[in-house]
């Protein structure tokens, strides 16, 4: 009866060691800002326009003003390039902060 009775009581205090250490792991992550932190979203300024024309494509305004497509991307957040229409403005240059 004792043996079985110091096994739980082991098993019981591992549980509560392990359960310490997860709790104290999630504190000290916390603590230091790992694996909690939000990135930053960075907001578009547009510098220069460009009215889209019959025949445009993302890609040919990318290779027109010499962008990166993943840069065009992030200064029209909002574009979608399968659905551009003909004078529809666009940023071709420009930063973010």
């Amino acid at each position: 009866m004792t043996n079985s009775s110091s096994r739980a009581t082991m098993l019981v205090n591992l549980i509560l060691l392990l359960s310490l250490l997860i709790i104290f792991n999630m504190a000290e992550s916390r603590f230091y800002g790992v694996g909690h932190a939000k990135a930053k979203k960075l907001t578009p300024t547009c510098l220069s326009i460009y009215g889209t024309e019959e025949g445009d494509t993302c890609f040919s305004i990318t290779q027109a003003f010499n962008l990166t497509s993943d840069f065009f991307n992030q200064i029209n957040p909002n574009l979608n390039c399968d659905q551009i229409f003909v004078g529809q403005w666009l940023c071709v240059d420009g930063f973010l902060s």
